[in-house]
């Protein structure tokens, strides 16, 4: 998809009078293990960056050389999570929304509409609008799944490096078939999300 037509979704809000808007995306609601990521990136009206698309159709490499260009050229951006406890705690939906308040609550400048990728829309105090796909349709919340990803995948590197038994470096906490053999073989570990764990629960 082109730059331009990446613009379309937000050219329709602008037209309706909103001027500051934001895209908001989060990473890390499937994995067993670790917590999981949003980001709210608010761009310059029109803003290129070339290659910018949607995080998962994105090589590693590339969502890292994106990542601090996306830092540099926005107006504002936040990054925000919510643990696996907290996962636990009041599930995962609800934790997804927690990180993107905490990210929405980073941003040095205040949207008058916020673009959330997918179907579930939350409160941030202001004007909300789910976008189906839109990491692939919107500049924003694809600066946002970006930057989302990238942050969470640095999280699971490091807690690789404190549970170096399951692989964290390399499925992130996904349930690979790599990841699920370490845990038959070594139980849960304190990151990994016990509501996604039935089976192995209370074998810690």
């Amino acid at each position: 998809m082109s730059a331009e037509s990446m613009w379309e979704i937000e050219d329709s809000f602008y037209t309706q009078g909103y001027k500051v808007i934001c895209g908001v995306d989060e990473a890390g609601r499937g994995p067993l293990a670790g917590p999981v990521c949003a980001a709210a990136v608010i761009l310059p009206e029109h803003l290129e960056i070339p290659g910018l698309t949607d995080s998962k159709k994105l090589t590693d490499k590339k969502r890292r050389a994106l990542f601090p260009v996306i830092q540099e050229r926005a107006i504002a951006f936040g990054i925000g999570f919510a643990s696996e406890q907290e996962i636990d705690e009041i599930n995962i939906l609800q934790a997804t929304f927690l990180a993107m308040r905490r990210a929405m609550e980073q941003l040095k400048v205040r949207p008058d509409l916020a673009l959330i990728d997918g179907n579930r829309e939350t409160d941030f105090g202001l004007p909300v609008r789910t976008v189906i796909k839109g990491d692939s349709l919107s500049l924003n919340i694809a600066a946002a799944s970006v930057l989302a990803k990238v942050s969470r995948d640095d999280v699971m590197l490091r807690l690789a490096e404190t549970y170096p038994a399951y692989g964290f470096d390399i499925h992130k906490g996904y349930g690979t078939r790599a990841h699920y053999e370490a845990l038959e073989k070594f139980g849960p570990c304190p990151i990994h999300r016990k509501s996604f764990l039935k089976k192995f629960h209370g074998r810690e």
